[in-house]
């Protein structure tokens, strides 16, 4: 059997779960569901910071991971600028948040920092990639809830592509270099945190299981998970928000080259990539290897799905009230960030509990889903 048949056997295989039991006493059994993915799921969420430096690439990364913490875990509410350095990031951010709407922007987390994380067996992985000069917790709360269903989140700064890099004047631009860039981080993240190094704090080593891992990203980060997706083997499902993942800008990522499930989101009032970028997102959708499914979210925008949306010019599409690209000079307003975000939240963990955790109930529910007025779905099964 190849790996690739080897980790796809063992995701969906009920005695997988015990194979992936760490060395640690157990506290818990690993719950086998079914799991309730229109609402946060059981466990508490810690969430670390840590800075890591890839050695073959010279290169430094301040990165996130979020994680299922310990049943007595008490707290959160942080404010998001404490997600960045001290000092001048620090201080800019927290400017800039003061004045933020707060009928948009999420300016407080639900997680606790450096929490006790809940130990019994290993944690499902998935990585994001942000959008190109945001951050990597630029949709902090996608990451939360899905570790309150058991999952570690995993989310890098890409060094030269974030809101900070741009706020010193020092970036790079959307370019096939640059995505390579950022597609090698994640997989570097992926080697650190499956690897037996020492780079992680103590209380997160061996917790991370290299048979179920999926990766998801926002607009030029979806884009980035496309090529993740397609070079890196680990990488057992795919979800793009907001952006195709093959396109002519930027080249780079071949989709035929994809034979993991993939899930794409579409705003319909994208006025960022489009109608023209909506259109290369129905394409992949077409044209990838099935499974596919494709949601697209009703007057969205391509911020909706960020809890930095409406934070800065920048970030405003998607707040409030806009224009519409699909009948341009009509105005509109765009769905309520937090109604676009639990769309989000409950397709991502539907789908990655089918596809990286194995759970049949959570396939079901994807070729079955509930009707829902903010978003028109459409799926390609495998025969």
């Amino acid at each position: 059997m190849t790996r690739r048949l080897l980790i796809v056997a063992c995701a969906l295989s009920v005695a997988c779960a015990g194979e992936s039991q760490t060395d640690d006493s157990p506290t818990v059994s690993e719950p086998t569901g079914p799991f309730d993915y229109t609402k946060a799921g059981a466990h508490p969420v810690g969430h670390r910071t840590i800075e890591l430096h890839d050695a073959d690439r010279d290169r430094s990364l301040r990165v996130e991971i979020w994680y299922p913490a310990a049943a007595d875990t008490a707290g959160g509410g942080e404010g998001v600028q404490f997600f960045a350095a001290a000092g001048t990031d620090r201080d800019g951010l927290a400017v800039v948040l003061a004045d933020a709407p707060t009928n948009c922007t999420n300016a407080k987390t639900t997680a606790t920092r450096d929490a006790t994380p809940l130990k019994g067996w290993r944690w499902p992985v998935l990585t994001f990639s942000h959008c190109h000069l945001c951050a990597r917790f630029s949709s902090f709360s996608l990451a939360e809830y899905l570790a309150s269903h058991g999952f570690a989140v995993i989310a890098a700064d890409h060094t030269g592509g974030t809101m900070f890099d741009k706020l010193a004047g020092n970036y790079e631009g959307m370019t096939e270099a640059f995505l390579n860039t950022r597609a090698a981080d994640v997989s570097f993240l992926l080697d650190t945190v499956l690897g037996p190094g020492d780079a992680l704090p103590a209380e997160l080593r061996g917790r991370f299981d290299e048979g179920r891992v999926g990766a998801f990203g926002h607009s030029f980060g979806s884009v980035t998970t496309g090529r993740v997706a397609e070079t890196d083997d680990r990488v057992l499902a795919a979800a793009g928000l907001l952006a195709p993942f093959e396109s002519p800008l930027p080249p780079g990522v071949t989709l035929a080259n994809i034979s993991e499930p993939v899930l794409f989101f579409v705003a319909t009032e994208d006025n960022s990539i489009t109608e023209y970028g909506n259109k290369l997102i129905r394409g992949n959708f077409n044209d990838a290897n099935p499974p596919a499914w494709k949601v697209e979210i009703i007057d969205a925008g391509h911020l909706s799905v960020s809890d930095l949306c409406g934070m800065a010019d920048g970030f405003k599409p998607g707040c409030g009230d806009g224009t519409r690209q699909t009948k341009p000079g009509e105005a509109f307003t765009y769905i309520p960030v937090a109604k676009a975000i639990d769309i989000t939240k409950g397709w991502l963990g539907a789908f990655f509990g089918a596809h990286v955790r194995g759970e049949a109930e959570a396939l079901m529910w994807l070729k079955a889903p509930p009707k829902d007025h903010g978003t028109q779905v459409e799926m390609r099964l495998a025969p």
